[in-house]
């Protein structure tokens, strides 16, 4: 049976190594949601550096998830102390699973605070696709997923949840999730929460969520 993927980017205001209180929150909140969301009914991985140090994403060992990758619009540092990002990538049994883990519980209050952590941006903040049952998806296959969401619109290799495909690339539809009457699918929102921190983002209506 094919997962679905799910690839989440966001650009900070500040370095992952700012020393302010705010950033010190926003990893430990960061925290708390993953380990809430880890336990969420289908919920089934996500990508986790091997040797796990705290805001290292450029050098960190990524496994069967591949090399680290961004999408072409971020234009912020890459080492420790300069790298201002926060992104995520995560395997679901299905699209309402990963579409209710993230407007409940810790997550849906993070999302309340976005303004304070997030630069504001008009690029979507995250796309869906689906895989085989066994694979893992990579890095790259989010950013390429995401500059084509940006660049071209939603196809069934690069979807999101207002706006999705089944596993067949069929347009589908799931109960509760319709297309937003407000924007288009180039300002929809995203899932996500700090690698240590890799990123509290996800507003999955058609805004965004640095708006």
């Amino acid at each position: 049976m094919p997962h679905l993927a799910l690839y989440t980017f966001g650009v900070l205001k500040s370095p992952l190594s700012d020393p302010a209180p705010l950033t010190r929150e926003f990893y430990d909140i960061g925290e708390a949601v993953y380990r809430e969301i880890s336990r969420h009914p289908g919920y089934l991985a996500r990508a986790e550096a091997a040797d796990g140090d705290r805001g290292v994403l450029f050098d960190a060992d990524w496994g069967a998830w591949g090399e680290f990758a961004v999408p072409r619009w971020y234009r912020k540092g890459r080492t420790v102390e300069t790298t201002a990002l926060a992104t995520t990538l995560s395997l679901w049994t299905g699209l309402r699973p990963a579409f209710d883990a993230v407007h409940t519980g810790l997550h849906r209050g993070a999302l309340n605070r976005r303004h304070e952590w997030f630069e504001r941006t008009t690029h979507p903040k995250y796309v869906c696709w689906w895989v085989s049952d066994g694979v893992i998806p990579t890095w790259q296959e989010g950013v390429s997923g995401l500059e084509h969401l940006h660049d071209q619109g939603p196809a069934p290799h690069a979807f999101t949840f207002h706006h999705s495909f089944d596993p067949e690339g069929t347009p589908a539809k799931t109960k509760g999730i319709g297309p937003n009457k407000r924007n288009g699918w180039g300002n929809d929102t995203s899932p996500g929460v700090p690698r240590g921190i890799s990123g509290i983002q996800i507003d999955c209506t058609d805004r965004t969520f640095n708006n």
